[in-house]
């Protein structure tokens, strides 16, 4: 066994996709909808880049998978059903569907119990691995490439460990910075304030945790993302008629695919309803056992044909809302205005990051006397950006002489109440940026020595 395996020549069980042709060489399974959903999974992660939101998008589409039953007595048989996120999984850390033949990736061993305990290897530990030997649905290339991503979007112990995929979050960086001191991922944490998240701030410190010291350099987010978010848009504007075209073709390409899969699944559901009339219409009148049987297995499949019907129809009235003429002139128009996409309040932050991974492959921050952020896009070309440092939250909050003037002369005719609704109505944000109210007006008069409305009236 071990020789043959060396050789590629061992036969063993396959993934749903692939069989064995007279020949025992491997080949594609020759269902063409187990094919064209195989290949829409991959094609789908390659453009989301999360086997989660690889799920997401075929339930959203109302897509089904194949899955082969491995033991009973419809062992081999493949049936439809929806993805789920460890069937993804298995998919994409399978070396068999790019191609390679593989041996020894697991390790089976009986416990002292008689149970059995399998471990996972990594792959300097397999027995065999020879890439290119048969037809596969993905390049070994391509393999590689999803194994990274996979490992990119690992979380471990709660810490970003490597450029994970784009969350909800306010930090448009996520993933993407690197200390400029130690060269390590910096992970994020959020200020919040009310419950809400409402400022970033990139931190480095793994090394820091493991030895029991501070974090190497921290740099606040918000003057960062901002001066970012603008490199995106100065970077983009010149190529914003093809990212239109591309977009448009895109979504009309991924919209075929669905349309074709949901198609076979009627298909296929019309010969299972078509092979079940054939075997009723068969089966002896007089049998009335098997006869009923075979009856309630054939209106089990109209019922299924209808379902399948159904949803590919929705699926179509879907598809046309999506693409509509009108909807492909917004396409248009924002494309051709992607300053007013980027900064359009509706506009998702996650939504944002993507952009910005599109463009960028990290950020590299120092931070001494000023902040300087390298910048590295795609390709390889580089700019840098430098900011001053913000200013501590003493500085920030501070009270402008403009607004303590200001609360002076309105204490000669009104009280702190009446002048924090004066300083409302206006539309006068308070230093924090909140909205006023009695006890912080009068805060800021005592502050300042500044006397009550009471004292002035004493003193006319």
């Amino acid at each position: 066994m071990l020789s043959k395996a060396r050789r590629g020549e061992l036969k063993g069980p396959l993934p749903v996709g692939l069989v064995y042709n007279d020949k025992d060489e491997i080949t594609l399974d020759p269902d063409q909808q187990v094919q064209e959903a195989i290949r829409m999974f991959f094609k789908t992660f390659r453009e989301t880049g999360s086997a989660c939101a690889t799920v997401r998008a075929f339930r959203k589409q109302g897509l089904q998978f194949p899955r082969q039953l491995r033991k009973g007595l419809r062992k081999g048989e493949v049936l439809w059903d929806e993805l789920h996120h460890s069937r993804a999984l298995q998919l994409l850390h399978n070396p068999k569907y790019a191609g390679a033949f593989c041996y020894g990736r697991t390790h089976t061993r009986r416990k002292a119990d008689g149970s059995m305990a399998f471990e996972q290897l990594p792959r300097e530990r397999w027995h065999t691995l020879l890439p290119g030997a048969h037809m596969g649905y993905i390049t070994w290339d391509e393999f590689e490439e999803n194994q990274r991503r996979l490992k990119e979007n690992c979380m471990a112990f709660g810490i970003v460990s490597r450029k994970g995929p784009p969350r909800e979050g306010p930090a448009l960086l996520q993933g993407l910075v690197v200390c400029g001191r130690c060269g390590k991922r910096m992970t994020i944490h959020y200020h919040q304030q009310s419950g809400k998240r409402i400022a970033p701030e990139y931190v480095c410190q793994r090394d820091g945790i493991k030895h029991g010291t501070g974090p190497c350099q921290r740099v606040m987010g918000r003057g960062l993302d901002e001066a970012m978010g603008q490199l995106v848009v100065d970077s983009i504007t010149p190529m914003t008629l093809e990212v239109a075209l591309t977009v448009q073709q895109e979504l009309q390409s991924r919209l075929d695919e669905a349309d074709r899969l949901r198609y076979k699944q009627v298909e296929r559901a019309q010969y299972e309803s078509e092979l079940a009339r054939r075997r009723y219409m068969q089966v002896d009148p007089d049998n009335r056992l098997v006869a009923d049987s075979l009856e309630a297995a054939w209106n089990d499949t109209l019922r299924a044909l209808t379902e399948a019907q159904e949803a590919y129809e929705q699926g179509c009235q879907d598809d046309r809302v999506v693409l509509g003429e009108k909807q492909r002139e917004e396409i248009l128009a924002l494309a051709k205005d992607f300053p007013r996409l980027w900064n359009d309040p509706k506009t998702p932050q996650r939504e944002r990051k993507r952009m910005i991974r599109l463009l960028i492959e990290d950020v590299t921050l120092l931070k001494e006397r000023q902040i300087t952020a390298h910048v590295r896009f795609k390709g390889g070309a580089t700019h840098t950006l430098t900011l001053p440092l913000p200013l501590p939250a003493t500085e920030l909050w501070r009270t402008s002489p403009e607004l303590i003037e200001e609360i002076d002369r309105l204490l000669d005719h009104h009280t702190c109440g009446e002048i924090a609704a004066i300083f409302n109505k206006r539309g006068t944000p308070s230093p924090k940026g909140h909205p006023f109210h009695t006890e912080l007006v009068a805060r800021v008069r005592r502050q300042h020595g500044l006397k009550s409305r009471y004292e002035r009236l004493r003193a006319k």
